[in-house]
This record gives C-alpha cells, structure tokens and sequence, in this order.
C-alpha cells in the first residue's frame, strides 16, 4: 500500500510534541475538516462520557479517545461504521488497497485508527506492517 505523511494539519494548529492523537488526525485527513475543528469537537463530546469500572477518566482527544465518542461524533458528520471482524470470524480485511473500498475511509487497526483514501496510506508513519495488518472495521461516508 502506498504511504504518504500526513499529520492531519496537526503542526499547523500549533500542536508540538508527541500525541496519542491518531483518532483526531485520521478523521481530519479523512474528512477534509481542519485539524482543530475535530480537537475540538472530540473533546466537546466527551464532556457527555460517563466513567466507569473499565475507564480511567473521559476522553481527549490529545491523548486518545473512546470508540463510544468517536463513533458519536463521525455518525454526527453522516459517516457509517462497517465492521471488518466478528466474533470468531477472523481476519478478512488487511490494510491493503485491493482489500479496501475505494474512497476515503477511517480504518480502525490494533490500538491506531488511520486515513486511506482511495487505496493510499494517509499518516504519520506506514503503519501497514507491509499488508499484514487486520482492520477492524472503517467508517465511511453515507
């Protein structure tokens, strides 16, 4: 799969340093929206998180956000989720451009999310693992 970088307009909007913020650059590269626009809404929705047993305080969109906020806020964009994997089922869809929908999805993949867009690798690094790597499920705009 082709790889371009692409921080998402990250370094534009005056973030420096190391993020756990894959989820925010993914969906600002995949929906065109500016880098800022996405911080900013992720971490309005998570002002709505309720925390638990299992979560250690709301999302951030800086340092990573729940999958809950996430799908709330591409549903609210008018973008769908298709799950890749089930239960039991395996791995049926590898990062791969001839495995993938042409267009311009959000891949969720082990612990990262990314941009693809028609078949090319939009992020900060090939996270790939040469075509090995199984994709959960990605959303795509309705």
């Amino acid at each position: 799969m082709e790889f371009v970088f692409d921080d998402g307009g990250r370094a534009a909007a005056g973030h420096k340093g190391k993020m756990g913020d894959c989820a925010t650059r993914a969906i600002a590269i995949a929906t065109g929206l500016p880098y800022q626009q996405v911080y900013n809404g992720l971490n309005g929705l998570s002002t709505t998180e309720r925390c638990g047993k299992r979560k250690r305080g709301i999302s951030n969109a800086r340092t990573g956000v729940y999958k809950r906020t996430i799908r709330k806020f591409m549903e609210g964009l008018g973008w769908k989720w298709v799950s890749a994997m089930h239960v039991g089922g395996g791995c049926k869809i590898h990062l791969r451009a001839d495995e993938l929908p042409r267009g311009r999805l959000v891949c969720k993949v082990s612990r990262h999310m990314v941009a693809v867009i028609d078949g090319v690798l939009h992020d900060t690094h090939d996270c790939s693992r040469g075509g090995t790597r199984c994709v959960y499920g990605y959303y795509i705009q309705e």
